[in-house]
């Protein structure tokens, strides 16, 4: 595995309209995991970050969900490091990380402290930008310089995935959307006939993914020998019965 830890903290956004066309994104986003939202079960869901604190689940059964961000905001419930959550071990039934890992120094740590608490068989969804993608080209070109995005990492969905599955996570599903480089402001068209037909043919190359994942335990149990000892010793065989017909003979000549 690649090292992604870093020495420099990139720059957060602390709002979805930081980004270019960020309310945009958000209202697409919601959309894409409003179906999932509807399987998560359980007692807490916890937002990971600015951006996951304001999207909206309004189809999810959880009713407990917790805001975590770096720094007091209006839409905070706990201020704590992403790398270091206050809370204890499988307690959590389903994390949402909005972005979280396209501006975190260290994103290894963060999907082990949400391993560390989320619950067997809990839901786990993250949504990132796709570094193959015309935003993940635009980010080194010399194009909106004050655009936070230039400070984005933008991770690829197949690393995400690795980083998932050594830490027990199964990915159950991988939603690719929008082809959009950002940068220029220009108005997102999901629905379009172009956005479909890339999305059939050009799916590497969507300017975001949505991974769902769910932490997989496997239970210890005893397996049992499908073999039988075998007895060491051999049976008593004809020389016993022999001799006790000639003990027999002999009685009856004594007689």
């Amino acid at each position: 595995m690649r090292p992604a830890l870093i020495n420099k903290h990139p720059s957060q956004p602390e709002l979805w309209r930081d980004l270019p066309l960020g309310d945009d994104l958000k209202f697409l986003i919601e959309t894409q995991i409003s179906e999932v939202s509807r399987k998560f079960f359980g007692y807490h869901l916890v937002r990971l970050g600015n951006l996951s604190s304001q999207v909206e689940l309004p189809s999810c059964p959880i009713k407990h969900q917790i805001n975590i961000t770096s720094k007091m905001h209006s839409y905070s419930n706990i201020v704590a490091s992403s790398v270091d959550l206050p809370i204890s071990e499988n307690s959590v039934d389903a994390f949402l990380l909005a972005h979280e890992l396209d501006f975190a120094n260290d994103p290894h740590q963060i999907l082990r402290e949400v391993d560390r608490t989320i619950m067997p068989n809990g839901y786990l969804v993250i949504t990132g930008f796709n570094p193959l993608s015309l935003c993940g080209l635009f980010k080194y070109l010399p194009f909106n310089k004050g655009n936070v995005l230039h400070d984005a990492r933008l991770f690829s969905c197949a690393r995400v995935k690795d980083w998932l599955q050594l830490l027990g996570f199964e990915v159950v599903d991988v939603k690719r959307l929008l082809f959009n480089e950002l940068f220029l402001q220009r108005k997102l068209n999901a629905p379009s006939k172009w956005n479909q037909w890339c999305a059939q043919n050009l799916s590497v190359f969507t300017s975001m993914y949505v991974i769902v994942a769910r932490k997989r335990e496997i239970p210890l149990s005893l397996i049992k020998p499908n073999w039988k000892a075998k007895t060491k010793f051999s049976p008593v065989g004809a020389s016993v019965r022999s001799g006790a017909m000639q003990i027999e003979a002999q009685l009856k000549s004594d007689e």
